[in-house]
């Protein structure tokens, strides 16, 4: 009998403090207090550090997504304090004190933090899934290429890199920012998008700074293929032993036509180099794969070549592939190349469908495969 194919996991973290409900009403806080997420009415809500307010909800069986408005953030606080607030009666002990602590958020105080979280990042991009809630440090800013035609996540900002200096500042003001809800995050994710493209004169004082401030906690950044398969496995096993414990790549495709087609430099045969000595250093590896890009056209070989260079790779069972739906910009270079060559685009249906397709022959191999969705993204 042929298994049917699962659609890729969703990685999904729950790191509240304190749950509280009322009333059909769900609201989750941090360890400072703060709200993570509230739900009410067939409606999650999840607040970001810099608070900003994003909703998802369903209707008619397609899940929605969107950002609500200052005035509708400041409501959803102040619905999730009189959550905080219901539960107070009764409440002894540290169930009390934490909900106490939770109390002292009004709406404008957390509305506030916008503030703080500007004077301590820069815009935060983008982050695998899994990482998601991690301590983000960042040592540089934009990426080294940022060529790519269907890529705007750092659209107009020139790549650059902090001084060991002011990245040890940079991690005690995030230390600060964070408090005690530092503690719920176990790992250090170094931003932005190709943070580990530096030197390694460069990057070992970086790790050693991290590693100072967040005391045991693994290291991960992303690096691309054109800057990192230039390295040698000392490299990688020098920052390993500095606390580097894994990298995550932009795969996006097996197929070489359809890599030079998004313009982003690199082939398949370097890409199963480069994960070879990723994986010779003992480094876990994160794989992103872009499915649907190329649309109708490249299907088929964009299936095929993936797999193809998926199953040449020496990934450990503890290794991900990343299953990425692909969501076109209308802004970028992408759309205006595939509109002037009449490629005909995915249908969401046909995107799904490929997700599951990739799931599928992915785990035949023995991987692990997971969801990847961009408009998920929220820290």
């Amino acid at each position: 009998m042929t298994p049917v194919a699962r659609a890729p996991d969703t990685l999904v973290l729950h790191p509240a403090s304190t749950l509280a409900v009322h009333e059909g009403r769900v609201a989750s806080f941090d360890l400072e207090g703060r709200l993570l997420t509230y739900f009410e009415d067939g409606v999650l809500y999840k607040r970001a550090l810099d608070s900003s307010v994003h909703a998802r909800t369903r209707e008619r069986g397609r899940r929605r997504r969107f950002r609500v408005p200052r005035a509708k953030a400041r409501e959803v606080f102040g619905r999730a304090r009189e959550v905080a607030a219901a539960r107070l009666e009764g409440a002894r002990g540290e169930a009390r004190s934490r909900l106490l602590r939770i109390l002292e958020w009004t709406p404008e105080r957390l509305l506030a933090e916008k503030e703080r979280f500007d004077r301590v990042y820069k815009p935060i991009a983008i982050l695998p899934p899994d990482r998601y809630f991690t301590v983000v440090l960042q040592a540089t800013e934009g990426c080294t290429w940022n060529r790519c035609t269907f890529c705007s996540f750092y659209s107009g900002r020139p790549f650059s890199a902090k001084t060991p200096e002011a990245f040890a500042e940079h991690a005690r003001a995030v230390r600060d920012f964070l408090g005690k809800n530092a503690l719920l995050r176990r790992d250090v994710f170094l931003a932005d998008g190709n943070a580990l493209a530096l030197s390694a004169s460069r990057l070992l004082p970086v790790l050693e700074a991290a590693r100072a401030t967040f005391p045991g906690r693994p290291v991960y950044g992303f690096i691309d293929l054109y800057s990192g398969e230039r390295r040698e496995e000392v490299f990688w096993r020098a920052l390993k032993e500095a606390g580097l414990k894994g990298v995550y790549v932009g795969m996006e495709t097996g197929h070489d036509p359809l890599l030079a087609w998004l313009h982003k430099p690199g082939s398949q045969k370097e890409l199963v180099g480069f994960v070879r000595t990723l994986k010779a250093a003992g480094l876990f590896v994160g794989l992103i794969v872009m499915v649907g890009a190329g649309g109708e056209r490249y299907r088929e070989p964009h299936f095929e070549d993936t797999l193809a260079a998926l199953r040449a790779m020496p990934l450990a069972p503890r290794d991900l592939v990343f299953l990425s739906p692909f969501v076109e910009d209308p802004r970028s270079v992408y759309r205006e190349r595939r509109e002037a060559e009449g490629i005909r685009p995915l249908s969401e249906a046909e995107i799904e469908a490929e997700l599951n397709r990739f799931a599928g022959a992915i785990r035949a191999l023995g991987l692990r495969a997971a969801r990847y969705d961009i408009r998920e993204f929220l820290y």
